[in-house]
């Protein structure tokens, strides 16, 4: 879970439709935090660490702390039934093809059934290309790749009314580079999981 999406639940579960008298900050899978000021009316405090925490009394917001075995203990039912965080994948593609190198053929089974294992979840499939070929021509190649992926994960038994496919040609380049440049890098789709 993103330290923003961790930050925002802390809100969601603290808040119950008013505005919160305790905010905890939670730290990502990874343990990472964000930062979130908290202000009252009677001032503010920043919340820059895992765990630490605001109490908002009579506008004044005070800085406390907690820890991860008392979250869990005052919110562990809750934050269990939070939807997985998303996710985000690449598979890359060999030059002028919607055919997948052999290390992502190799990667796709794993990526793919671990997609499928989410099957309410929403997914966005988007191709890229390199610089080679005209707007058009890759326009339509990324649709294509798009559309490959789409297909295998609908042969895994994805639902394909919750798949979208959308082709960005060259426009949104991973990896920067002139007009014309075969970059591998570039030839993808990205599989945004949410």
């Amino acid at each position: 879970m993103s330290a923003r999406l961790a930050a925002f639940a802390a809100l969601l579960l603290l808040g119950a439709c008013a505005a919160p008298d305790r905010v905890i900050l939670l730290p990502d899978d990874q343990g990472h935090v964000g930062k979130l000021n908290v202000s009252g009316s009677g001032g503010e405090t920043l919340l820059d660490s895992a765990y630490a925490e605001a109490r908002v009394k009579s506008g004044q917001p005070r800085r406390g702390s907690t820890d991860a075995a008392s979250v869990d203990r005052e919110f562990g039912t809750v934050l269990a039934a939070l939807p997985p965080a998303p996710v985000s994948h690449q598979l890359y593609f060999i030059t002028e093809t919607d055919q997948l190198t052999a290390e992502s053929r190799a990667e796709a089974p794993a990526i793919l059934a671990e997609v499928a294992k989410r099957p309410a979840a929403e997914v966005v499939v988007i191709g890229h290309t390199d610089t080679m070929g005209t707007d058009d021509y890759n326009d339509k190649l990324s649709l294509q790749r798009a559309v490959a992926v789409k297909q295998q994960l609908v042969a895994l038994g994805f639902d394909p009314a919750r798949v979208t496919v959308e082709g960005h040609g060259k426009r949104e380049l991973l990896v920067q580079t002139g007009d014309g440049v075969p970059e591998a890098r570039n030839r993808r789709a990205e599989i945004l999981v949410r």
